[in-house]
């Protein structure tokens, strides 16, 4: 904020636009900021802080209102992404996987079902999701090199896998998990699926020890035999999109 503006950009703003990101950049030196030190050297999340989140509008802010978002623009779910991160970047890891990695893949790719029941609890910061995509041997390459497998089982799948490095891993209520559906055209597709925490055959793994993004919370997800019912699976996405 007291930064210097070489290029004017504060000129290029909405007043809406300013508004929100002074009211997140005051909740960021107010709350934030004092506590964020101690959590950083614990390794530990501010647990305490995500309902506040919440009520600021940081969850999904870019979605629209009628799921209880904030329905910001572009550039003001940046500005607001931009204030946490000044602090801590896994406090703006944990909103931005929230918003964009979670929340956005079900409102783009869900059904309306899916939609009405996941989005406004997890803009109230109720529901914590996370985002099951890299996996322990294909950080930069995970469509090639995808292991995480579903195989259709009566009337729903069967998931085994794992993911790895997953911000919100342990803290997650709903973990978006990306995985190949076989036997589907033979061509083994990327399907999305959501995967519920207390779901049967899934656990997270917290990993200790980090050198940095210490405040953010990091697992590893294990699927062993994770039955989901037909209507788990994300049906308006195949592959990486």
């Amino acid at each position: 904020m007291n930064s210097p503006d070489y290029y004017d950009v504060n000129e290029l703003l909405q007043p809406e636009e300013r508004l929100i990101r002074d009211s997140v950049a005051r909740w960021v030196k107010d709350r934030l900021q004092p506590g964020i030190g101690e959590h950083w050297q614990r390794g530990t999340f501010p647990t305490d802080l995500v309902p506040e989140m919440a009520e600021l509008g940081l969850l999904g802010a870019h979605l629209p209102t009628e799921f209880g978002c904030a329905g910001a623009t572009a550039t003001a779910y940046g500005l607001i992404m931009q204030e946490p991160e000044r602090c801590d970047s896994g406090i703006r890891s944990f909103a931005s996987v929230q918003g964009s990695l979670c929340m956005f893949p079900i409102f783009a790719f869900g059904s309306e079902e899916q939609r009405q029941r996941w989005l406004p609890p997890m803009a109230r910061g109720e529901v914590i999701g996370c985002f099951g995509l890299t996996e322990p041997d294909s950080g930069s390459d995970p469509g090639g090199m995808m292991r995480t497998r579903a195989v259709p089982d009566g009337d729903g799948y069967l998931l085994n896998g794992s993911k790895m490095w997953i911000t919100n891993g342990s803290l997650a209520h709903l973990a978006i998990v990306w995985a190949r559906l076989a036997g589907e055209d033979g061509a083994n597709p990327i399907r999305g699926f959501l995967v519920e925490r207390d779901t049967p055959g899934f656990s997270s793994l917290p990993i200790k020890n980090k050198y940095s993004l210490r405040a953010s919370d990091t697992s590893e997800l294990v699927l062993e035999d994770v039955r989901l019912p037909a209507d788990a699976i994300l049906p308006g996405v195949r592959g990486l999109r």
